[in-house]
């Protein structure tokens, strides 16, 4: 005890010792708390661009290269952001429960992790930060993480959880690979706060596109988003409109309707369109679902299957049916012939007659007839040149579908477009609401020449905004354009035994060589001088020769 101090000092005494102990406490509780919050690991202070998130991209495939599958590139970039999205969810949650609720610290912590507000359902033991904890079980962890979120949220089943990581990363050259990207992702927030949803979508598809030239099967999947941007100038989807593919390759056609609506209308009447997808390949089908979840795209549902044999989208067992069908199908499909659609369920679709077996693509476009609004539907389908042009049971088809007054305009595109083949491929489209002035006719446009070289891939061509433009513009007037566009009646059409081959109506006119007019003149000059030249040294021979013979006669 200090000399001299009183009872009443000592009681005060203990008592600062107290209050300044529990203070310490506190301090250390607040520390232990902040601690154990989730928190995404942030560098970046400010958005992400388009730029920046691509340049993240590019690293992370120059890491795979073509030795691994792009598409674990595409899990690790869905399960980042969604996991980011998590703790920025958390946060404003907590924060919002202690100021505006009253809630406790603790209180309010537990509670901000329930399922109720969150967009999606991730233990947290799950987050991305937990996931990379331990570098050495860092493929188990994320085995197990994305097996644990397919289950607690049904729409994200088949879809995460395909990949094995674990079987993959069993040489340490992947399992190197796995870690750097894991690494690389984690330099960024990719919440909502610092990238918006459609940076972010669009460099998913960044990576779809930049290694849709390397894998040649599934370049095929990959419709180039020019050649979709044509096709929804031309159908103009309109909010609360119902937009189908049955081939949805990665879900571009729907994400692009979707885009179309927002731009023109704005997000609002966006969500109100309905789009629907099918698709039989279950990894692209995944692909499709990270696809527009990853573009915040909710009004859209998918599904797993052949929509030619078993299509999924039924009302009271009969076939759905869409304003807008839209779709960019393989191209002459084996496989699909009389004795396979025989079998396929709603066999009226096939009414007009079944296909060869070496082409399906008739079958395609009479399954998108048979879904189109019976008063309005539209339909918009990219096919292979040669099922405009073919016999046997292809013309039979064509001739009954031209002769029920369906198809309304045929588009010739540029060679090497797509990634799969260089061939120049072609837009049908088809409407069951022909305007009264557009009857017995159909519309040929000849845009072979419409083109820009690709920046990035030298092999291939693409449809600038300006070609696009004039392409949709020729369709809405519907009206002949010397050496593009030409209305032909369907009579003519029959004469030419129902050939739809674009350049049998329109040919391309030959390019005129401009002229120099200033140069080509001195030339002309130039030229002309030579002559007089050659003139006065001929004129000079012959006087020669004339003299040489009266000297010998």
């Amino acid at each position: 005890m200090r000399k001299g101090l009183s009872q009443v000092s000592l009681l005060s005494f203990l008592e600062t010792l107290k209050e300044e102990e529990k203070a310490k406490v506190e301090r250390h509780k607040k520390a232990l708390r902040e601690k154990e919050k989730p928190r995404a690991k942030v560098i970046l202070k400010t958005a992400l661009s388009r730029g920046d998130l691509e340049s993240l991209l590019k690293k992370g495939a120059d890491l795979i290269r073509t030795r691994v599958d792009y598409k674990y590139l595409l899990v690790l970039l869905f399960l980042k952001r969604i996991s980011d999205i998590w703790i920025e969810e958390y946060e404003k949650t907590y924060n919002d429960l202690v100021k505006n609720y009253g809630l406790s610290p603790a209180e309010a912590r537990e509670e901000a992790k329930a399922e109720t507000y969150h967009r999606f359902n991730i233990p947290e033991e799950c987050l991305w930060n937990n996931i990379r904890k331990e570098v050495s079980k860092l493929p188990e962890k994320l085995a197990e993480s994305l097996k644990r979120i397919a289950e607690l949220n049904p729409e994200l089943r088949g879809v995460i959880d395909r990949l094995d990581f674990i079987t993959f990363t069993q040489s340490r050259e992947n399992f190197e690979i796995l870690r750097q990207l894991v690494e690389l992702f984690s330099k960024y927030n990719l919440s909502n706060k610092y990238v918006s949803s459609d940076v972010i979508g669009d460099s998913y598809e960044w990576v779809l596109k930049y290694f849709a030239p390397q894998k040649g099967k599934e370049g095929e999947v990959f419709t180039p988003r020019e050649v979709i941007k044509l096709l929804m100038e031309i159908l103009d989807p309109k909010p609360k409109e119902s937009v189908c593919d049955p081939a949805c390759g990665p879900a571009g056609m729907l994400i692009i309707a979707y885009k179309h609506v927002r731009e023109k209308y704005g997000k609002k009447e966006a969500d109100k369109l309905r789009l629907y997808g099918q698709e039989v390949n279950h990894d692209i089908y995944a692909l499709a679902k990270m696809n527009l979840l990853i573009h915040d795209i909710l009004n859209a549902k998918v599904e797993l299957g052949d929509s030619l044999l078993y299509p999924k989208f039924t009302e009271k067992g009969k076939l759905m049916k869409f304003n807008i069908v839209v779709a960019n199908p393989p191209w002459n499909q084996d496989g699909y012939g009389e004795e396979t659609l025989k079998k396929a369920e709603f066999k009226e679709r096939f009414r007009y007659g079944y296909p060869p077996n070496n082409s399906a693509d008739w079958a395609w476009i009479q399954h998108m007839i048979s879904i189109a609004d019976d008063k309005k539907g539209k339909v918009g389908i990219v096919i292979d040149n040669g099922c405009l042009f073919r016999g046997g049971r292809e013309r039979n088809i064509r001739r009954k579908i031209i002769n029920e007054d369906l198809i309304e305009c045929i588009i010739l595109l540029p060679e090497k477009l797509f990634y799969h083949s260089a061939l120049a491929g072609a837009i049908m489209i088809l409407n069951k609401n022909k305007p009264k002035e557009r009857k017995g006719k159909i519309l040929f446009i000849n845009a072979s020449n419409e083109y820009v070289p690709h920046p990035t891939v030298k092999r291939l061509n693409m449809l600038s905004n300006g070609n696009i433009k004039k392409i949709a513009n020729a369709y809405k007037k519907f009206a002949n354009i010397s050496g593009f566009s030409r209305v032909v009646d369907i009579k003519e059409i029959k004469n030419n035994d129902y050939n739809l081959n674009v350049n049998l109506y329109v040919m391309p006119l030959e390019e005129e060589e401009a002229i120099d007019i200033t140069k080509e003149y001195f030339e002309l000059k130039k030229l002309e001088a030579e002559c007089q030249e050659i003139e006065k040294k001929l004129e000079e021979y012959i006087s020669q020769l004339t003299q040489t013979l009266g000297d010998e006669l």
